[in-house]
């Protein structure tokens, strides 16, 4: 059993073979992904959850926070509907996660509860919402600063939005906005980065999120089926996940396997590594010729392993120049 069953959270039944066409074809007017993502459901005490944000930020609260912490108790607890949520909800959230002297445990509660929102289908409202001061992720583009316990609220709550398909596909737009210095930014490099640095952490529970991550990225559906999006993308793109980013994830990817991990660690990362060869056919077998480790060095570890590392030799030895 892995650690996402053993914690009550949903593991995809999924085949071993690189996902088909007909696997990420979606009906337009449903919401879930054909291929069951990787999310974190029953992880936390929502109640207790409230009530440590409350203790932790009590000080701090204007009357127009506490009416906005009361605003997301009723969505998220008693699962009102995003009506609930009033104007300032968005400025409260960004004053828990940016005001320095906001204790970091408080900020830790916040992100672990908009974890659980992020489960609800229409949690999509409240990140459209966000579009002018980037709040979320901004705050997720700084993973590498942040302390363990707010990288874990962090990545949890990336992966819990693949849960839907409308915040899945909002992970991965392109459209670019401006971050602290100036420097250029977008949800999917801001998705990319906190799934590699989860992935690459020395903690176990990091690790589970960043291969969770992985495999949602990778079992993404197919391009041709999102609208509007195929003018704006490098021509000869399978996938949402760009080349680059294919590429870049497969670097970590492959970092990551030069050490011993669990069985089901191993299964996200091959699985998601085989899916970015079918994105970036001629670079990513490329790095697993050059770089390595050979898809050999996995093989035995389980049946459905093997027949990853089947798929990936042949991936390779078929690879352009090689």
């Amino acid at each position: 059993m892995s650690g996402a069953e053993a914690n009550g959270d949903v593991v995809p039944n999924d085949p071993t073979n690189v996902c088909s066409a007909a696997e990420f074809e979606k009906d337009e007017f449903t919401t879930k992904p054909k291929v069951p993502p990787i999310v974190f459901k029953d992880t936390f005490d929502i109640l207790n959850e409230f009530q440590s944000l409350m203790r932790h930020i009590e000080p701090h609260l204007s009357d127009d926070d506490r009416s906005s912490l009361e605003e997301l108790r009723v969505y998220v607890v008693e699962n009102e509907g995003s009506w609930a949520l009033g104007d300032n909800c968005l400025n409260f959230i960004g004053k828990v996660l940016r005001e320095p002297d906001i204790p970091i445990d408080a900020r830790v509660r916040l992100m672990n509860i908009l974890s659980v929102a992020a489960l609800k289908d229409d949690v999509i409202l409240i990140l459209h919402q966000d579009r002018r001061d980037h709040v979320l992720m901004s705050y997720a583009h700084n993973i590498d600063r942040l302390s363990v316990s707010e990288q874990e609220s962090v990545s949890v709550f990336l992966c819990n939005l693949f849960e839907n398909t409308t915040t899945s596909e909002w992970l991965l737009y392109i459209s670019e906005w401006s971050g602290s210095n100036n420097s250029q930014l977008s949800n999917i490099r801001v998705t990319t980065k906190v799934a590699v640095t989860a992935l690459l952490a020395d903690q176990e529970r990091l690790k589970e999120h960043g291969t969770a991550l992985m495999y949602n990225l990778a079992t993404k559906e197919k391009m041709s089926k999102t609208v509007g999006y195929s003018s704006q993308m490098p021509q000869g793109t399978l996938s949402k996940v760009f080349d680059d980013v294919a590429t870049e994830l497969a670097m970590a990817i492959l970092q990551f396997l030069t050490s011993e991990q669990c069985e089901e660690h191993t299964f996200r990362a091959l699985k998601a590594l085989l899916r970015f060869t079918t994105i970036a056919h001629n670079e990513v077998p490329a790095l697993i010729k050059m770089i390595g480790p050979d898809p050999e060095t996995f093989r035995g570890i389980s049946d459905r392993v093997n027949e990853i590392v089947d798929q990936l030799g042949s991936k390779v030895r078929n690879a352009r120049g090689f």
